[in-house]
């Protein structure tokens, strides 16, 4: 009788049965499969153990194999494993209240399941709640280029990265990108401050030209992350929040990778200051643990919503948004981030990581470093001088050297033609002193390896 050669290789049932997110099929680079993990680390089917220098996909913030959390989530499911917020139940209840703790803000609460979909609810909102107010030709929205909102119809518009929408378009109508504060390739002889605020002033212009309107809203992350880790100058935030407010455009400020401590606070918009009207959330809200998101908006927003004429209020439905697991371990894991101190944790290990990755600035593939709280991301140039992006193959060859040392890190991957050249790091916000050190260790020497 013969064998089944597959019966016992998951490479090959992979092959056989699963299509991956947003990877080239590779014949001869098989995936990875991750059997378990346990703090900063995880463990493939072969027993290799890796460094994830990226949280997964940037939500994994208190690390894995945290027992509480699914100790909170099997307790709810024997309690009450499903009803729809057409309804309520309390564990949304109890979140959406936390929600607001975190925000600093009075906010009314709508759960999803991703950050594509808590970006979708929002521009629905947006566009209604103008409708609402006797101005229906507001529906437009402005967001960056290189900024990720979603892989959704409307949350892919928004994006502002080409290589991610080809072959999908046309998609959705009325979203508009201006170009991002990207100061590293401003131009010579301008501040940052200067520059940062002509890129805030485009946004205006925009909406002038468009027609103020037609304008609903904008969209972006405090600080762009998939796209390049493109922090702006404060004066930015600033400046956007102000040009919002005096036209009557409403600011969604998209939290999913930025927020639960990620950035050194509770939420990246904190660090600027900012009030936004909506704000979108994902990732971190349960550490990954279980799919969950929501959109924040501003009660005075919310209220629009509530009059008794036909189609006032919000017709959309999520089956499985604020699933009453998916809350209850969401709670646990903020309740576990404040007793931990993470965010602390997080702004802690953000400056130690900048200050090591610093002494890699005269490295000839280093074009600029930048961070934000626990995020970082390297721009590789193949020119210091002109500034020439680094080629896809040099990209790989660290990353690659990474892995095969045990490291686990990111890049910006299908975003712009020319730009995927920033590798990014996010570990979880609880990685102890010892995974900081090994980070360091390993990226200095598989970049000491790419010296000519």
């Amino acid at each position: 009788m013969q064998v089944d050669s597959d019966r016992n290789d998951p490479v090959a049932k992979d092959r056989k049965y699963l299509w991956h997110n947003i990877t080239p099929y590779n014949e001869h680079e098989p995936p990875m499969v991750v059997t378990s993990a346990q703090g900063s680390w995880i463990t493939d089917h072969q027993g290799r153990r890796y460094l994830d220098g990226m949280s997964g996909l940037w939500c994994v913030n208190v690390g894995y194999g945290r027992q509480e959390l699914a100790e909170a989530a099997y307790k709810q499911l024997l309690e009450l494993p499903y009803y729809p917020l057409t309804q309520s139940h309390l564990p949304a209840i109890r979140l959406a209240e936390k929600l607001n703790e975190w925000l600093e803000g009075e906010y009314v609460v709508f759960f999803s399941n991703s950050g594509s979909e808590a970006n979708e609810a929002a521009f629905k909102i947006v566009r209604q709640y103008h409708q609402q107010l006797g101005h229906p030709n507001r529906y437009k929205f402005i967001s960056r280029y290189r900024a990720y909102h979603g892989s959704s119809l409307g949350a892919l518009s928004a994006t502002g990265q080409a290589q991610r929408k080809y072959k999908y378009e046309p998609l959705s109508a009325g979203f508009l990108h201006v170009a991002p504060p990207d100061s590293y390739r401003r131009p010579s002889g301008m501040s940052e401050e200067a520059f940062n605020l002509q890129c805030a002033q485009a946004i205006e212009n925009t909406i002038v030209w468009e027609g103020v309107e037609s304008v609903a809203g904008v969209i972006m992350e405090p600080v762009i992350t998939g796209g390049g880790v493109i922090v702006p100058h404060p004066v930015y935030l600033e400046k956007v929040q102000e040009i919002c407010r005096r036209h009557g455009v409403l600011l969604i400020i998209d939290e999913v990778i930025c927020g639960f401590g990620r950035s050194g606070r509770r939420f990246g918009h904190q660090n600027f200051g900012l009030k936004p009207d909506i704000v979108t959330m994902a990732k971190g809200l349960t550490s990954a643990y279980l799919p969950l998101s929501s959109t924040a908006v501003r009660r005075d927003i919310y209220e629009a919503f509530m009059g008794q004429e036909a189609y006032s209020h919000f017709r959309h439905v999520n089956t499985f948004g604020g699933n009453p697991a998916a809350c209850a371990l969401a709670l646990k894991n903020l309740e576990l981030m404040e007793r931990e101190g993470l965010v602390k944790r997080a702004e802690l290990l953000g400056r130690r990581l900048r200050e090591g990755m610093e002494e890699l600035r005269d490295h000839p593939l280093v074009g600029d470093i930048r961070s934000f709280g626990l995020i970082l991301g390297m721009e590789l140039v193949a020119d210091k001088a002109t500034k020439e992006p680094a080629s896809p193959e040099a990209v790989k060859r660290i990353l690659s050297g990474c892995k095969a040392k045990g490291l686990i890190i990111g890049k910006n991957g299908d975003t712009v033609a020319g730009f995927n050249n920033v590798l990014t790091f996010a570990p979880p916000l609880a990685s102890t002193d010892e995974d900081l050190a090994f980070i360091l260790s390993v990226f200095k020497e598989v970049m000491e390896q790419q010296l000519p």
